[in-house]
């Protein structure tokens, strides 16, 4: 095995914003096999679908009636295969999501689950009686608001749904649940795709005694799902053994990797994707939100990346600033630079320089910012329950630009789903493709002087002794010590440098003698025997 995805840089594509081939509106397939050449062009090794499974779209995609099937929206079996070979011919690996810890009200096994208690799949979801006075069995919450359970009269019980209604959880406390999802990992494993992301992977079991969940001391904000502590809806120690059966089925295929989203925050994130990745039995790797909040220190860095070192010296991190859930990057951190074109340069070269895996969402490799939507351009149910204290996740996902000459900036011939705004169009493709100063150049740039350094790809990271806002460390490999520094300002700073010192790469910075100068946002890879001080 060649472990391909431990220094790989994968690219996330929403299939329903990339392109769209046939006037619909929704992006498809075929479309994004139409622009596999742009993600190769990058220098990326692997592209993740967001789903694209058969579903009734009340979570666009995240709510599956048919683990097996494509949706139509998206196209067929025969345009899915037409990709895989595509990006195979381009050297780009393919990952897609896995949503298993719940399925879509509309699956067949829940129309059967549903009916009555004693039908074949009565146990495939997690049901619970009511208190005596009706209400639900405990004071657990749902993600997207209210409680997290539903009542359901045929059956005079509640089932589980940590998401929307519509979203009912499985019970993979039952061994026939498990066996059912595995056979259908093993039906895109035997299709030809290179990995998955397991969405929510914390979230499979849930205290089986169905005990409430505490307090969150620490949160009073408009996320009411934040008051408590999910230590009994989530994070349970049972999710550990079904994982090893997962890894043993991605075990049987050559080059196969799964990585997990962690949806936790805190030293709880960190734990967790420690024990989820920790030896060669459970996942090849985890990611958390910690690099998807607004923090942005150089503390909070050091700290996300130690604690995963400390306590997961043999487990294995993805990274990203941005994805399909989470305000785009550029937007979130723009009280911290003087100009976000600064900032997406300084983040892209900071991202890349992390020990472990990175991603990359579509859109962010032009500098992409996020979209200002009214309400009624909204499509996403939190945002649509709570406007406007909760702006939900239409921002992020609004379509992919590749010509502003074009209408929609290419992405549609039809009206898209999401509109495409003129801050966004102005960012297109065709406006950057040929530009050695723009964005896309960048992003070419730093890939590659990534791909090129055994150091950023596989070395050791040690970090430096520095004050904010300054985020150094050092990458190690064989002998190839590359030192990484990152101005996480809008101001300048000077730093004096002591050894035998030089810039390479792709840089933001001066080097004069002793003193090294880092522009607002400004970045820095040396080489040789160096020393920084503030």
């Amino acid at each position: 095995m060649t472990e391909w995805w431990r220094d790989a840089v994968i690219y996330q594509i929403y299939p329903r914003s990339f392109q769209d081939s046939n006037g619909d509106g929704i992006g498809d397939l075929p479309g994004i096999t139409r622009r596999l050449d742009h993600v190769a062009s990058l220098g990326a090794d692997a592209i993740w679908l967001s789903p694209i499974f058969t579903s009734p779209m009340k979570d666009m995609g995240y709510d599956v009636s048919d683990y097996t099937g494509i949706d139509p929206l998206f196209g067929t079996m025969a345009d899915f295969d037409a990709l895989i070979a595509r990006a195979h011919e381009l050297g780009l690996k393919v990952i897609i999501d896995q949503v298993i810890s719940h399925s879509s009200d509309k699956h067949p096994w829940f129309a059967e689950s549903r009916v009555d208690r004693t039908n074949p799949k009565a146990d495939w979801y997690v049901w619970a009686d009511p208190n005596p006075d009706g209400t639900p069995p405990n004071n657990w919450l749902a993600v997207f608001g209210g409680h997290a359970w539903e009542w359901e009269p045929r059956r005079r019980q509640y089932y589980l749904h940590n998401f929307l209604i519509q979203q009912p959880d499985l019970n993979l406390w039952n061994p026939a649940v498990q066996d059912a999802l595995l056979e259908t990992m093993r039906f895109w494993l035997e299709r030809g795709v290179d990995g998955f992301r397991l969405d929510t992977v914390n979230y499979y079991f849930h205290d089986d005694q169905l005990r409430d969940n505490p307090p969150n001391p620490v949160y009073d904000g408009p996320d009411v799902y934040a008051w408590q502590r999910h230590v009994q809806s989530r994070n349970r120690p049972e999710n550990v053994a079904f994982l090893k059966r997962m890894r043993a089925l991605t075990d049987e295929f050559d080059d196969r990797m799964m990585v997990g989203e962690v949806g936790d925050n805190g030293q709880t994130a960190i734990d967790i994707m420690a024990e989820y990745t920790a030896g060669t039995d459970r996942l090849h790797m985890c990611y958390s939100f910690e690099m998807l909040s607004r923090t942005f220190t150089a503390r909070h860095f050091r700290n996300t990346i130690q604690g995963v070192q400390k306590h997961a010296p043999d487990g294995h991190s993805c990274w990203s600033f941005s994805n399909h859930d989470i305000v785009r990057h550029v937007t979130r951190w723009a009280e911290h630079a003087a100009d976000s074109d600064a900032l997406a340069r300084q983040a892209v070269a900071m991202l890349l320089s992390f020990p472990g895996t990175i991603c990359l969402y579509q859109g962010e490799e032009l500098g992409q910012t996020e979209t200002e939507l009214v309400f009624e351009e909204l499509t996403d149910p939190p945002a649509l329950r709570y406007w406007p204290e909760i702006k939900g996740r239409d921002g992020c996902r609004t379509p992919m630009v590749w010509d502003a000459s074009q209408p929609h900036a290419g992405f549609t011939t039809g009206q898209p789903w999401l509109p495409v705004k003129d801050p966004q169009a102005a960012r297109a493709v065709a406006g950057q493709q040929d530009q050695n100063n723009s964005m896309l150049s960048a992003y070419r740039a730093s890939i590659a002087f990534r791909k090129a350094q055994p150091a950023l790809r596989w070395g050791t990271a040690r970090f430096l002794e520095l004050p904010e806002p300054i985020l150094g460390f050092q990458r190690d490999h064989q002998g190839q010590v590359l030192t990484c520094v990152f101005n996480l300002s809008a101001h300048p700073v000077t730093l004096t440098v002591a050894g035998d010192a030089a810039m390479t790469g792709p840089v933001a910075a001066e080097l004069e003698g002793d003193r090294l100068t880092l522009p607002a946002n400004g970045h820095a890879w040396l080489t040789g025997a160096v020393d920084l001080s503030a």
